[in-house]
């Protein structure tokens, strides 16, 4: 029920949310828009991140590259930055959106979800996630993870939403869902994900590969182990997880492997690898872009990441360190039975992943992550950005093409 105390503290937040959101974010932009609309300003906008991340890079070069548009971003940093200026820079975005023809976002923002967007513009949702796996947006409201629903329905985080692309028509009914969309299900657009169009490109994938050994000389000559985990906990507060045994995999597997870490972005604090295991074990979540290692690594551990829609497009092992599965259905909750979801084997013990891999050979059910493809990538074929990019624009593309 919570004290007096906590129930006035959040009482006066509300009040003061209302009041940015009502008066100082409405009015900034109803101010903005009495200027017309102009034709030619992109604006890609980056919820978190401080710098343009992938599902936004092969749009924007591609737009630089052939057309001219003007193109603005915004770093809203949301959740990593202190109110003040948070609302400086939600406050520059919408004077800049006010007045713009397309607007790319590739996260919820309740701050464009909640204006009274005009009607020229068109806001295309690229998400930052392949597939449907952990459930996100409306569909944790009232879960630890989530806010409440109370707070979705009065600032909402799509209700602007124009396209939303997907990885597959299969996974449509969980974005409606995410997103409060399902009475516009015309927004669901199954054309691809932008960034997985660098997987079907030879000289990406050969230029990863020369990165990648560049960065770890000591994999020549042996299989790469990537260890890609999501984060625990909030965002603005994520942390990693710390089952991992280095020491034990190490023991019995540096002589065939070397294991590739890459956490989550949003992990401030990275679990250390002990010194002597520094050989097998390299952290590279600071320094190695997370396309490069699904390019050449040869067996995937993840748990509840995103990133194994994309690791299925190369047909290869992946199995699933699922030690806390059950607290982790509690704090967020997913939209298929993980166990029959997932297109490897579920492990809760380091043994476990050691048993698997020494076995690889004989175990991996290949049939298994094809399926898996199909259902949740069927639309990541190597040409999602031309796609979205026609979709989007239109006859513009034409108009002012270099």
């Amino acid at each position: 029920m919570g004290t007096l105390k906590e129930k006035v503290v959040q009482t006066v937040s509300d009040l003061m949310q209302a009041a940015v959101f009502r008066i100082l974010f409405t009015g900034i932009y109803r101010w903005n828009a009495r200027k017309p609309v102009q034709e030619d300003k992109v604006l890609f906008i980056e919820v978190f991140e401080p710098e343009l991340t992938d599902n936004f890079r092969l749009l924007y070069h591609t737009l630089r590259k052939k057309y001219r548009f003007r193109q603005h971003v915004h770093f809203l940093r949301s959740g990593f930055t202190g109110r003040v200026d948070y609302i400086r820079r939600c406050t520059a975005m919408l004077k800049d959106m006010a007045t713009a023809r397309y607007v790319f976002l590739d996260a919820g923002s309740n701050v464009a979800g909640s204006m009274p967007v005009r009607k020229e513009t068109i806001i295309t949702q690229t998400w930052h996630a392949c597939g449907a796996f952990k459930k996100f947006g409306y569909s944790v409201a009232d879960l630890k993870f989530g806010s409440t629903a109370e707070k979705m329905e009065k600032y909402p985080y799509y209700a602007n939403t124009t396209y939303v692309t997907l990885s597959s028509p299969d996974i449509a009914w969980a974005y409606e869902e995410a997103m409060m969309l399902a009475d516009h299900k015309e927004c669901m657009k199954p054309v691809g994900i932008s960034r997985t169009d660098v997987f079907f490109n030879r000289k990406f994938l050969e230029t990863a590969k020369t990165r990648f050994y560049q960065r770890i000389p000591q994999a020549l000559g042996k299989k790469v182990i990537l260890y890609a985990p999501t984060f625990r906990g909030q965002v603005s507060e994520a942390e990693a997880p710390d089952q991992l045994d280095v020491p034990v995999l190490m023991q019995a597997l540096e002589q065939d492997y070397v294991l590739v870490i890459r956490h989550h972005p949003h992990v401030r604090t990275l679990p250390e690898i002990p010194a002597r295991c520094r050989g097998f074990a390299v952290d590279v979540t600071r320094d190695m872009s997370v396309e490069d290692l699904i390019c050449v690594s040869d067996i995937c551990i993840s748990d509840y990441s995103s990133l194994i829609f994309e690791y299925s497009l190369f047909e290869r092992p992946m199995l699933f360190f699922a030690y806390d599965l059950e607290d982790y259905f509690d704090w967020r909750g997913f939209y298929y039975n993980y166990e029959e979801l997932a297109p490897g084997p579920v492990v809760k013990t380091n043994e476990e992943i050691i048993d698997y891999i020494r076995h690889v050979e004989e175990r991996f059910d290949i049939g298994r992550v094809r399926r898996f493809r199909k259902k949740f990538m069927a639309s990541c074929d190597g040409h999602a950005t031309e796609r979205i990019l026609k979709m989007v624009f239109g006859k513009a593309l034409k108009e002012h093409r270099i």
